[in-house]
């Protein structure tokens, strides 16, 4: 699986004419690049798979995002991060269609909702429910099984194959009420492995687990990345974003700063995010505004 970019040549002949090719791209980054000698100039622009626009979302009428307007290219591998009660969560809801917009426009290119691998915060997952390993990993194929679909041989083999992708193998007849934090991350990653998702969204993934399961995690992350998905993570680890995430996305029920992570995670960004939660009014309704006033 590929990360694709429009691709534009324009070839000029030594009597002045100029022709237009227009192809597909696989290039790490969008660039454009210019060949004098040649006459030829290659110009390419990533393909936008979510925008924002003066998007607001909440609660009961009360936003926790509020007028956001961004585009987010295919193929990024992002982090967002702000204060507690920023929106973060709130942002991936919106993505997956959980929350309707109050204000505003989600858009999605290329991919439908049910394309999407979500990952909520292990909290808000029931761990007592009775179910084994292998039976929850096999929910990942619920696109393909449908609700009542059968699991076949070939199944299986795709289920022990993501378990040993997260080094769970030997893992499968365990009810998920008998792991420990770090394996019951590692399953719910066996199940995003099978849903094989362009867009995969995560919520806190990394939270309360050991550091030898993070790491494993992050090295799967990286490697879906270079298949060209997009990873949408909420992190709260400013060291581990710096580290392993080339993209961040600041907020702070608004837009603080988003780009390359060492423009965006800086303290006096970290100091504004705060400075903006700190001074909003949680019960305030709904701010309408136009177009004209986003311009």
């Amino acid at each position: 699986m590929v990360h694709c970019y429009v691709s534009f040549a324009f070839i000029i002949s030594p009597s002045g004419r100029q022709s237009v090719l227009v192809g597909l791209a696989t290039p790490a980054d969008c660039y454009c690049h210019a060949v004098a000698d040649l006459g030829i100039a290659f110009v390419e622009y990533e393909l936008v798979m979510i925008r924002f626009e003066n998007l607001t979302l909440g609660y009961d009428r009360h936003p926790a995002v509020h007028h956001l307007n961004l585009e987010i290219p295919a193929g990024q591998l992002l982090a967002i991060v702000g204060p507690n009660g920023a929106g973060k969560s709130t942002l991936l809801k919106g993505i997956m269609g959980k929350l309707k917009p109050l204000q505003g426009q989600l858009h999605l290119h290329g991919i439908e909702r049910e394309q999407i691998a979500y990952l909520p915060q292990q909290s808000r997952i029931d761990r007592q429910f009775p179910i084994s390993v292998s039976e929850l990993v096999g929910m990942g194929l619920w696109r393909e099984l449908g609700s009542f679909g059968r699991l076949t041989k070939a199944h299986r083999h795709q289920i022990e194959h993501a378990l040993e992708a997260v080094g769970m193998q030997g893992f499968a007849n365990r009810p998920i009420a008998s792991l420990s934090g770090g394996q019951m991350q590692r399953t719910l990653f066996a199940r995003l492995y099978l849903q094989d998702a362009q867009l995969i969204l995560l919520d806190e993934p990394f939270n309360a687990i050991d550091s030898r399961t993070c790491q494993d995690l992050l090295q799967l992350l990286k490697h879906w990345h270079q298949q060209g998905r997009t990873i949408l993570a909420v992190l709260h680890d400013h060291e581990q974003v710096r580290h392993h995430f080339p993209c961040s996305l600041l907020l702070a029920r608004q837009l603080v700063a988003y780009g390359h992570t060492s423009d965006v995670i800086t303290a006096e960004n970290w100091q504004l995010a705060r400075h903006q939660i700190e001074s909003f009014d949680e019960h305030a309704p709904v701010c309408h505004q136009s177009e004209e006033d986003v311009a």
